[in-house]
């Protein structure tokens, strides 16, 4: 038994390919693989980190934030697109892990992911709450404000020092909300769709990638004669004396806020095992939809800039803001809510049922696997079992819903297969 042990690509190949009622099926093209990308990238970035951004770290040259982070993207698309054609199985960084550099550092990349994908759903989930209340506030649809916020807000020295809602002092700081429950429902139902089969996901997913980039585009055209250039000089504010607030460090620190709306390209990558020709397209899905999103996000910035000061960006619907304080037509302030609320709701969150299959068999090196199969196998108790069965070192339990592999030679554990079992 070795921790660093790999599993051959051939290995690796012969599992995508097998079948069964819990297979992956291949049913994804090219467009298919770009539009999933473009869903998982244009999303909270667009439509409240560019705001953000603009207001507290790199001014009016958020563009070239944007710009920065895309270059960067794509040296990492090339490693992913090289990886994703060549071990076409779902899983990303963990299956190329596991293939490369062997079992240990393949099962902390495993739980990093779920880390990563848990983090990225809760904050596209509280952009797309607030974009969801504005649009409720332009029907005169109200809901208390103690269940659209989060318990607590971290505030800087500099926010706190400008009074700026909520920051009473530097630190963390009490809201008095009690949960952000728009939040909360949009995780789980896009969770829920996910879970029905990639067949319906994907035609979710591409309907709703054409509307909201047809928005977007719509308001960069609306915006477009309201752009006063003053707000463009002097394009990269000179430094406050603090490392990251405007100048070229804010710039660099203004990149790598954004870079965490990027990183949804990878997503591409998770969906591997259901292209139908992944040696030809997952390089164009991975780094076709990069392409796409960092064009938008490069003309959205230098807009949004053009139409309000930086200075005034720092809130949750910088989108919405520019058309209201541009005097747009109304329904253009409801089609950019509306766009906002698809564009984030398609990006929450989109990995993790892809990773799944791959993801759980995750457990520590050196202990047995699981898996869970056939009518019922998504059962909870069913897969208490196979916790059990992998703790004890049972060969499975016997009930025809859940199978476990036996144990690896050398595994021991002091507690009963039976014990085990009856508590779960």
């Amino acid at each position: 038994m070795t921790l660093f042990a790999t599993k051959p690509i051939a290995t690796l190949r012969a599992e995508a390919e097998a079948t069964g009622a819990h297979a992956l099926v291949r049913a994804l093209g090219p467009l298919n693989l770009v539009t999933l990308g473009i869903g998982a990238v244009i999303g909270a970035g667009i439509f409240v980190i560019t705001g953000q951004v603009a207001a507290l770290y790199a001014g009016p040259a958020v563009p070239l934030s944007m710009i920065v982070v895309g270059v960067a993207c794509a040296f990492a698309g090339l490693c992913y697109a090289e990886m994703a054609s060549a071990v076409p199985v779902a899983g990303s960084a963990y299956t190329y892990a596991y293939a490369t550099m062997g079992e240990f550092a393949a099962w902390i990349i495993g739980w990093d992911l779920v880390l990563e994908y848990a983090a990225g759903a809760a904050t596209v989930g509280v952009g797309w709450s607030a974009h969801f209340v504005s649009l409720l506030g332009l029907f005169n649809v109200r809901i208390p404000a103690s269940l659209t916020a989060p318990p607590t807000q971290w505030c800087t020295a500099a926010q706190a020092a400008a009074h700026v809602a909520g920051c009473a002092h530097p630190a963390l700081n009490l809201t008095g909300a009690v949960i952000n429950l728009p939040a909360v429902l949009i995780v789980a139902l896009m969770s829920a769709v996910l879970v029905i089969g990639i067949r319906e996901s994907a035609r979710v997913n591409s309907v709703i990638v054409i509307l909201k980039v047809a928005i977007v585009l719509l308001v960069v055209l609306v915006s477009l004669s309201h752009i006063d250039r003053a707000n463009w000089t002097p394009f990269i504010p000179p430094n406050t004396g603090e490392w990251g607030t405007y100048g070229w460090s804010g710039v660099l620190r203004g990149a790598g806020l954004v870079f965490f709306a990027y990183i949804g390209f990878d997503t591409v990558s998770t969906a591997a095992q259901e292209s139908k020709n992944p040696q030809r397209d997952m390089p164009i899905g991975i780094l076709g939809s990069l392409a796409v999103c960092t064009l938008l996000y490069v003309v959205v910035s230098a807009v949004l800039v053009g139409v309000v000061p930086y200075g005034d960006l720092n809130i949750a619907a910088p989108m919405a803001y520019a058309m209201e304080r541009i005097g747009a037509p109304w329904w253009i302030r409801v089609a950019i809510d509306v766009g906002a609320v698809l564009g984030i709701g398609s990006v929450a969150p989109p990995t993790s049922p892809r990773s799944t299959p791959a993801l759980r068999s995750a457990w520590p090196p050196g202990s047995c696997r699981c898996s869970c199969s056939g009518p019922g196998s998504t059962s909870a108790r069913c897969w208490r079992l196979c916790w059990c069965a992998a703790g004890c070192g049972s060969s499975g339990p016997s009930v025809p819903t859940c199978t476990a592999p036996s144990a690896r030679p050398g595994f021991r554990s002091s507690q009963s297969w039976a014990s085990c079992a009856a508590s779960a």
